[in-house]
């Protein structure tokens, strides 16, 4: 059984999970081995149906895993592109803003961000650019401390990178320090950017609850005291069992859901507790769309 999240949708009444067997190549969701066996205790409650916030994800190029790159497809684990790009391979696919989008809310726009998002839960904690990229075995040997290649997955900066690139068109540096420090952004094929706002750290999960809208991004600081984290709120529309407001993250093993079972690593819908690394270690937030 995989790991899935369900997203009970207001307008139609009805829960719709996102998850299908591993290895499937689907503009759904694709399950990974490392989350076979867990079921989530949390739900997302988006204000549209998956229909209306991602049909062109659902059912069209823009969802397609083999279109994620521009590099062609038959090319994402050649010997020449490893070593033109190094073993974090392809480059994503710069994505233009969707039609779908044009004069939608911004509320539709972060839940759009989020749906988005919630395709790829299940998925490792991989160091790629893109998703779907699928390395074999030995195509790079991490070294002490380093994270595998082999599989599909991202790592959390990539992770949040490339969702609000599939999902808007809009480009967030994938570096996290990079990515923390950007104050604008520029949407792909516009000519246009826009203003990021940076929101301060807050004292209590109570405070971040206040200042937070779903689809912020909330980077994280180490021990070390740097910057090396990054997950998105989900705010009211994150369901939990005991109230406890819920991010979605690429992260390792770790953090145990409100039946005390542990998370697998990889994208995850994870709680945000107080007393918990997530919230003692917050540092600012950024806010992508709107004030």
């Amino acid at each position: 059984m995989l790991g899935r999240i369900c997203i009970a949708m207001v307008a139609i009444g009805s829960a719709v999970c996102l998850g299908l067997p591993t290895g499937e190549l689907s503009t759904q969701a694709h399950g990974y081995p490392e989350a076979d066996g867990y079921n989530s205790p949390y739900s997302v409650k988006l204000p549209w149906s998956t229909e209306d916030l991602i049909p062109d994800l659902l059912k069209g190029p823009r969802g397609e895993a083999h279109e994620e790159s521009e590099t062609p497809f038959r090319e994402w684990n050649s010997p020449s592109l490893k070593k033109k790009l190094g073993s974090w391979g392809p480059r994503p696919r710069k994505y233009s803003p969707p039609e779908h989008a044009k004069g939608k809310s911004e509320d539709w726009q972060r839940a759009r961000v989020i749906a988005t998002a919630l395709r790829y839960q299940g998925y490792a904690y991989r160091h790629h650019h893109i998703p779907d990229w699928n390395p074999p075995e030995g195509y790079h040997t991490p070294e002490k401390g380093e994270t595998q290649h082999a599989g599909k997955g991202l790592d959390c900066s990539n992770f949040t990178s490339f969702i609000y690139n599939q999902g808007l068109g809009i480009s967030l540096n994938s570096d996290i320090h990079k990515q923390a420090e950007i104050t604008e952004a520029p949407i792909h094929g516009s000519g246009r950017t826009i203003r990021i706002k940076t929101i301060p750290g807050q004292g209590s999960v109570e405070e971040w609850q206040k200042a937070l809208k779903p689809a912020d991004l909330i980077y994280v600081r180490s021990k070390a005291g740097k910057i090396s984290h990054v997950i998105m709120w989900l705010g009211d529309w994150g369901q939990s069992p005991d109230g406890t407001p819920l991010i979605i993250d690429s992260h390792g093993s770790g953090v145990k859901d409100s039946n005390g079972v542990q998370i697998p690593s990889g994208i995850q819908v994870r709680p945000f507790r107080p007393g918990s690394w997530y919230a003692k270690s917050s540092d600012h937030a950024h806010r992508i769309l709107g004030e």
